[in-house]
């Protein structure tokens, strides 16, 4: 597969024949399309339920994770888990000790509490360079983002063109909610974090990570500490991909 005179109008083709296909129907389409498709899965609840059909139907798409090194001990055992439950193998990218060596020296290893330059610096470092290489050659990239997860992605479409990347963005989730996720997971004995039942719909890194309250929305024990609700970590955000791809 190459990328289309008009990707745009390729990633709204896309979109529009998505929809009309059910999970499995969405995954193996896009694995049909050619090139090299990468599955990024952070190991949550909804990724587990795509890793799932990809092992089940054996489909030919990359799935890998960003082992950022301040990971849950949870999520470090889940990745082992999945791979012999379904018999697959999950590509570990990790960042960079030099990069990481750096920013301490900047802001110091927990800086990211301190300001947002320095939370996104880290996050640069721990999840956007180790992004870039687990892309690298790719001509799809499958994510478990969904419209439910926050305000922030309640337009998410199945397929879209990113641009700083060059690449096929697909979404085979967008229009599942947490209710129909949760009876997937019941119905087919996906193994799933451990931290979810404890009042983590949301699981990133340790330190940046809480429980969340009754009533908040999915993503808000994520970067708790900050003020702005659209607070992502950079990897669904265009500017923070330019960005990185200055650097390298």
């Amino acid at each position: 597969m190459t990328v289309a005179a008009n990707p745009n109008a390729e990633a709204e083709t896309l979109n529009a024949k998505l929809a009309g296909l059910d999970l499995a129907g969405r995954l193996s389409f896009v694995a049909g399309l050619g090139g090299r498709v990468v599955f990024t899965t952070s190991l949550g609840i909804e990724d587990q339920v795509i890793t799932a059909e990809i092992g089940n139907h054996r489909l030919p798409i990359d799935v890998a994770t960003l082992q950022t090194g301040r990971l849950f001990p949870e999520t470090l055992a889940l990745i082992d888990e999945t791979e012999k439950q379904y018999d697959i193998h999950i590509s570990r990218y990790e960042p960079e000790q030099a990069d990481i060596d750096a920013y301490a020296a900047k802001y110091g290893l927990n800086g990211f509490y301190e300001s947002v330059e320095a939370r996104h610096a880290c996050c640069g470092v721990r999840k956007l360079k180790p992004l870039a290489r687990a892309l690298d050659g790719a001509t799809i990239w499958i994510t478990g983002l969904r419209r439910g997860q926050s305000a922030n992605r309640a337009e998410t479409p199945f397929a879209e063109y990113d641009a700083e990347r060059h690449l096929l963005k697909v979404n085979p989730l967008a229009d599942w909610d947490i209710d129909v996720i949760k009876a997937y997971v019941a119905d087919n004995s996906v193994p799933v974090n451990p931290l979810h039942a404890r009042g983590y719909p949301s699981i990133g890194c340790e330190p940046c990570t809480r429980a969340i309250k009754p009533g908040e929305p999915e993503r808000a024990g994520r970067w708790w500490w900050e003020q702005d609700e659209k607070r992502e970590c950079g990897l669904h955000v265009a500017e923070e991909a330019s960005a990185i791809a200055a650097q390298q």
